[in-house]
Parts: C-alpha cells; sequence; structure tokens
C-alpha cells in the first residue's frame, strides 16, 4: 500500500504541475478557488456514511452482515449526496463570488461529490476485506486516469478541462471498481447497528473532516479574499503542494491499520506499543524531512516554477507544520475515531477553525502567503497535541469501564 500511494501522489503530483504548466496562472486561480471550495463540502459526501462503514463494519463479524451494511451505505449515501449537489447548484445561483466565472466551476465541479462517495465506499469495502492490494490499485488507477485527463483536457480547453478532469477521474475509477468488490447488490438482510448512533457517528466524522479539511481551504479563501488577487491563491495553492502532498504517509498508515487496531482496541498492551512505534518512527521522518527543506527547500520549490523561489521561507514553515500532522494528529486523531469518539476530532477542528480565521484575518494583509503559512503550521501542531492529550484520557476511562 506504501507503495502504490507514494506512486499515487507522484501521479498527482504530475497533474497539478501540467496543470501549472498548461494554463495561466489567474485563470487557474479561479478554478483553484472553486475547487476548494467543493473540497470543503466534500467530506460531507454521504453525510460521513462511509465512516460509519469502516468503523462499524470493523466490529462485525460475518462478511454477510458486513456486505448487508455496505448496501446500507451505498444506497443512503448516494441519496444524501444527490440532494446535496442540489443545494449547492441552488446556493451558488444566489450567491455573488468575488471572482467571474467561480460560479460555473463551483456547479461543474460539485459533480465530484457522488463520484469521490462512491470512491470512499469502495476503498472502505476492501479494507473491511483485508484486501490491501485491490486497495492500492485503485489508488493507482485514479491517479493515472487524473493525470492522462488533466494533460489531454487542459491542453484543448485550458481551465475547463481542468475542472472536467478533476471529475472525470473518481467518476470513471467507481465505476471501474464497483463490480470488483463481491457485493451482491440484491442482497436484502438488515442489520441493527444502522440506528441513530450509526447516523451520528458518521455524521459528526464527517463534519470533523469538514473542518479539518477547512483548515487547508480557509488560507486559499481568504488569500483570495484578503489579497483579491488570484495569483497569490495559484502560488500559496503550489508552494503548499509539496507539504500537504506528504500527508500521504500518515494516511497509508492509517488506511492500512485502521480496521486491525480497531478490532483490538480493547487490547491496551497492543494499543499503546503501536502508539510508541508510530511515534518513533515518524519523529525520525520528521526530522529528516525538515533537514531536507532546510538546505534543499530553494532546489526543491524551483521542480514546480523558479519563480516561487521567492517563497522558500513559507514552503519550510510549512513542512515544519506537517510534523505536527505526522508525529500526533495523524494518529491520534485515528485513535479517536476507532473508540467511537468521532465528534472529539470535530471539536478539535472546529476550535482549530475558529483561531484560523481570527489569525488569518491579522496575518494575510500583514505578511501574505508566509502569514497563512505561520496560522496552519501553528494550527497542526496545536490540532495533533490535543487530540493527544483527549484520547489518552478517554481511552483510560474506557479500559476502566471495560473492567467493570
Amino acid at each position: 500500500m506504501l507503495s502504490a500511494t507514494l506512486f499515487s501522489r507522484f501521479f498527482s503530483f504530475l497533474a497539478a504541475w501540467f496543470a501549472l504548466k498548461l494554463i495561466p496562472n489567474k485563470e487557474l486561480g479561479i478554478v483553484l478557488f472553486a475547487y476548494n471550495i467543493i473540497l470543503f463540502i466534500l467530506p460531507v459526501s454521504g453525510l460521513g456514511l462511509h465512516q460509519s462503514l469502516i468503523r462499524y463494519g470493523a466490529l462485525l463479524k460475518t462478511n454477510k452482515e458486513k456486505n448487508s451494511l455496505f448496501l446500507y451505505v451505498f444506497k443512503k449515501g448516494l441519496g444524501v449526496s444527490f440532494l446535496l449537489i442540489t443545494t449547492i447548484f441552488i446556493t451558488t445561483c444566489i450567491i455573488h463570488f468575488q471572482f467571474l466565472e467561480t460560479k460555473k466551476y463551483v456547479i461543474l465541479l460539485s459533480f465530484i461529490i457522488i463520484p469521490s462517495f462512491l470512491l470512499e465506499i469502495i476503498k472502505a469495502q476492501l479494507r473491511l476485506q483485508h484486501n490491501n492490494k485491490r486497495f492500492a490499485f485503485v489508488e493507482i488507477i485514479q491517479s493515472l486516469i487524473l493525470v492522462i485527463s488533466v494533460i489531454c483536457f487542459s491542453y484543448f480547453l485550458k481551465e475547463l478541462g481542468y475542472a472536467i478532469a478533476l471529475v472525470l477521474a473518481p467518476m470513471l475509477t467507481s465505476f471501474l471498481f464497483l463490480n470488483k468488490i463481491n457485493i451482491n447488490f440484491k442482497l436484502k438482510e438488515t442489520i441493527n447497528i444502522t440506528n441513530f448512533k450509526f447516523w451520528k457517528y458518521g455524521f459528526f466524522a464527517s463534519l470533523s473532516n469538514v473542518a479539518s479539511q477547512l483548515l487547508f481551504v480557509i488560507d486559499i479563501l481568504l488569500i483570495g479574499y484578503l489579497l483579491a488577487n488570484t495569483e497569490m491563491v495559484t502560488n500559496y495553492r503550489y508552494i503548499s503542494l509539496i507539504p500537504f502532498s506528504m500527508l500521504f504517509l500518515p494516511r497509508v498508515f492509517m488506511a492500512t491499520d485502521f480496521v486491525a487496531f480497531t478490532e483490538k482496541i480493547f487490547d491496551k498492551k497492543y494499543i499503546y506499543n503501536y502508539i510508541k512505534s508510530y511515534m518513533l518512527l515518524f519523529t525520525v521522518i520528521s526530522i529528516f524531512m525538515v533537514g531536507l527543506s532546510y538546505f534543499f527547500g530553494n532546489k526543491i520549490i524551483t521542480l514546480l516554477d523558479v519563480n516561487f523561489t521567492n517563497y522558500t521561507d513559507t514552503f519550510l514553515i510549512l513542512m515544519v507544520g506537517v510534523t505536527g500532522v505526522f508525529i500526533f494528529r495523524g494518529l491520534f486523531g485515528n485513535l479517536l475515531s476507532s473508540i467511537g469518539k468521532a465528534h472529539i476530532n470535530y471539536y478539535i477542528a472546529t476550535i482549530a477553525l475558529l483561531l484560523n480565521v481570527v489569525s488569518n484575518y491579522f496575518l494575510i494583509p500583514e505578511l501574505g502567503i508566509k502569514g497563512a503559512a505561520i496560522t496552519s503550521a501553528f494550527l497542526m501542531w496545536f490540532t495533533g497535541i490535543l487530540s493527544c492529550i483527549w484520547f489518552l484520557n478517554l481511552y483510560k476511562t474506557l479500559l476502566q469501564k471495560q473492567l467493570k
């Protein structure tokens, strides 16, 4: 899975690089501005039922039960996603955007919601089946389709083609793999866990992801709003591309291990050994990454564009911030979800979001995109340490209740 994710991230990076070379910065900035609005909403697709599927599915014993749960999530999630797209369409027609063409791209990119939801539940089902090989294959195929689509459509249709490519990649991938997960769609057996608690977990997990996603997206939105410069939107998007792309490392570990440690969540020795091993590994990786960025940051960002060398400090600040996710948040955020406390992640992300908006309103006008980077770096560490403290306290209480 690690090699597949590396491959996937490399091709996603290539797709972004080709878009930068084929589309003028100003026009690309408008699409990126609209895309970040959709990225903010995307975790709510299916009302977070894909989150409930992976957590509650890991606690089920038989494949038949897991398949029944998948069908329930599939049907309900598609309905919710369709309503979400309709809501976006109506709302977008009412709102006045700062940049021309934003409305068109928000509506077009909203169609990414349904195929993205389908992909999430397909990957969740593969993880429940412990079919990591096919899970990795899904990641590879999606990234290949993305880079080919971006090159072809951006070359002929420029920014419109780029938006089409972003929608097309998850759509084609979900169609290719929906029939590869061995689900009998005629199965009508119901299970008793699809109650209010099941929906509540998914809802708060999705809100947590919305708030967490907005921690990254809000920088783009506020840069666009406060500086009123689409080129600065593009600059920040690409300066942050490499640091934020590195976040795949904790995600791939969680994608591989989430089902396993959820199944063993009451095994105190196993969980604490996992925490120690994970934190040691990612501390070493973090030191290496920051050192590399400090000494070779200039050369690294010239891979994107030589004009970005003016923002080497911004790049380094973001790399330091990402290590907070590496060491703390990636691990303890998922551990909170594994014990059924996804709402805690939402509380943490909401607190961070409020701090983000307030801080950026002061720092972006004063320091430009470096101010946005400082805010993001601080909050990545803040949310990571807070999730660690919260998990350790809740886990101790959970184990005491289990003993009783």
